[in-house]
């Protein structure tokens, strides 16, 4: 199949702005819990519709105080918190544009994004934050106004503006259109230099309402409850933002969480138990992980994988059913199933904070017997796929017939066509309007509405997408042999031991890959053969360790041919790293970055 269409759900939102839903449900329900914030000591506290429309507005008014203007450009650098979706919302309401920035980003990186989208002002989360922008605001003629958020910014903005009148706010939300555009967000910059993708307010609407309207029943555990989310993923990204944006439009409880640690993460979720997560693969990675280090430190280890056996099979099962290609789960194997509920899955559920019985994974590929396991276990995952220039979810696993392995179906309005080359191109109402300030990039990929997405993918007769790759990451060796690197290094990346996996072979006579640990595993397979800690440069050296490494690769070799396997491979003592300039923000590789810094190593492999 060569092209997919799914009808929309409803007509394009014809007036208005993204802010207006924070006044409508104030109005509508102003007792109506919208998100829950934490106090001073660190206790959820609930948010009334009321009180949040009555902070954006407080706070919009010192914005116009302060001189943000109808189309003026803000900065936001902060990790996922409560008064990014503050700022967000007032700025919105005043007709401003809000430009995202990851609190990661160098000085030069920040220098590029503030001075490209000709920013007017910046809101940062601490002090390291107004030291990289006070590096370079010399060279940023048109920044006025820099806000602190523990410097009490919000506090400082609210009283600014209490002499404003409402009807002044008002008087600007109500001149903002659906073709306004409501924020600027950087690519993360695999290679080059980051381009702002302009996203209108039409974007954010179509993408927010088409998700609540096909997903909304998986965002609760169980019919009539509260629906609920924990927001972890950065607000810099595109996914993070839709997802602030839905559960707004969608009156979905929001919670922010800026520390993706467990060791912050976990006892998060077990408060504030949301009832549906959205997140990227390496959190159910690193869930599903933790999980069997719990059960081999307990020695059950071999009950615990008997149970992922049966957890996957059972979703197998279901999934052959849902596609009528089976009777589902025989009797055998549902009292099996049942065994392990109470040993095993209810403790995975438990870890998620007990209510998630569904999630939504984007932002890179899954394993599919990864997902298959969550769906045994009682949590299903929809996985999805989208880029920032789509305003984030194009496909995604419909509720009724999720295919494992794929990134679903056209949300509802989209269409998928897959050009002659393997590259998947899209068509909706998501579809950004540009590269700011740059035509020949917005040219190169978008075509009569049409983006041309860099991806290679295929449809199945039923139109689920399955990506295989990108088109600038394709591996040519010297044999002429096409690669794509993303399976391989997805399969490798499955053994628990692997923190990150890059495989290479760009005009050489055969693949290789190099191999970065997890460092928290390595330490726990080591405690469990009662084996001292040893220094990283060491550990590599290991034989039981390679071993282990070898299978992981063997595994990812079944899924190609011998001219594509990996050949060889040499396991690295550090991981890579977004401080090294190796990742991207959103923790993609810098392919061109990894084999530069590694030259002599990946020349090692093919000596």
């Amino acid at each position: 199949m060569r092209e997919f269409t799914v009808p929309p759900l409803a007509a394009a939102p014809q007036v208005g702005g993204l802010a207006d839903a924070v006044f409508d449900h104030a109005f509508d329900d102003p007792d109506h819990v919208a998100l829950g914030r934490k106090d001073s000591e660190g206790r959820w506290q609930d948010v009334t519709s009321a009180q949040f429309r009555d902070e954006v507005l407080a706070l919009a008014k010192g914005l116009l105080a302060h001189g943000v203007r109808f189309g003026d450009r803000v900065a936001l650098m902060c990790r996922t918190r409560y008064e990014w979706t503050l700022f967000d919302f007032a700025l919105w309401t005043v007709g401003a544009q809000s430009v995202p920035l990851y609190p990661t980003s160098s000085a030069e990186q920040v220098f590029w994004m503030l001075h490209d989208s000709e920013v007017s002002a910046c809101m940062v989360e601490y002090e390291d934050h107004a030291m990289t922008i006070g590096s370079v605001i010399d060279r940023l003629p048109l920044m006025k106004r820099l806000w602190q958020l523990d410097a009490g910014a919000v506090e400082e903005l609210v009283a600014a503006g209490a002499h404003i009148d409402d009807d002044v706010v008002h008087r600007h939300r109500r001149a903002v259109t659906p073709d306004s555009v409501a924020t600027i967000i950087y690519t993360s910059g695999t290679t080059g230099r980051p381009k702002g993708c302009v996203i209108t307010h039409s974007n954010f609407m179509f993408e927010a309402d088409t998700m609540i309207g096909r997903w909304e029943p998986v965002f609760h555990s169980k019919a009539g409850d509260e629906a609920s989310t924990l927001l972890f993923l950065p607000l810099s990204h595109v996914f993070g933002r839709m997802v602030e944006v839905a559960a707004i439009r969608g009156r979905v409880k929001l919670g922010h969480q800026p520390v993706l640690q467990a060791s912050a993460l976990l006892p998060d979720l077990a408060a504030f138990r949301p009832s549906f997560i959205l997140a990227v693969p390496y959190i159910f990675e690193k869930v599903f992980n933790a999980a069997r280090r719990k059960a081999e430190s307990a020695g059950k280890a071999g009950a615990f994988d008997k149970a992922v056996e049966v957890a996957v099979k059972y979703a197998e099962a279901l999934e052959h059913r849902a596609f009528g290609l089976g009777p589902g789960p025989s009797a055998g194997l549902r009292m099996q199933h049942q065994l392990f509920e109470k040993l095993v899955y209810g403790k995975v559920r438990d870890a998620m904070g007990g209510r998630v019985r569904h999630a939504m994974s984007g932002g890179s590929g899954m394993d599919r017997r990864l997902g298959l396991f969550f769906e045994g276990a009682g949590v299903t995952i929809f996985e999805g796929y989208g880029l920032t220039e789509s305003t984030a979810a194009a496909t995604a696993n419909p509720p009724e017939r999720t295919r494992y392995g794929t990134v679903g179906l056209p949300i509802p309005g989209t269409t998928v066509h897959i050009a002659e080359d393997g590259e998947v191109w899209l068509h909706g109402g998501n579809i950004f309007q540009g590269y700011l300030g740059d035509p020949k990039a917005t040219d190169a990929v978008l075509h009569d509405g049409w983006l041309a997405t860099g991806d290679l993918g295929a449809l199945d007769e039923d139109g689920y997408l399955t990506i295989t790759g990108r088109k600038k990451e394709i591996l040519v060796t010297s044999g002429g042999k096409s690669v794509s690197p993303a399976g391989l290094e997805e399969r490798v990346r499955a053994h628990p031991l692997v923190a990150q996996c890059i495989v290479v072979g760009n005009d050489r006579p055969y693949i290789a890959a190099l191999v970065t640990l997890d460092q928290e595993a390595v330490e726990h397979w080591l405690a469990i053969q009662g084996r001292p800690l040893l220094p990283p440069a060491e550990m590599v050296r290991d034989p039981d360790l390679e071993m282990e490494i070898r299978r992981a690769v063997v595994a990812a070799n079944t899924l190609v041919s011998k001219s594509e396997s990996i050949r060889t491979f040499r396991i690295l003592a550090h991981p890579f790293s977004e401080e090294h300039g190796l990742l991207t923000p959103s923790l993609k590789l810098k392919r061109k970055a990894i084999e530069n810094a590694y030259s002599a190593e990946v020349d090692a492999l093919y000596g």
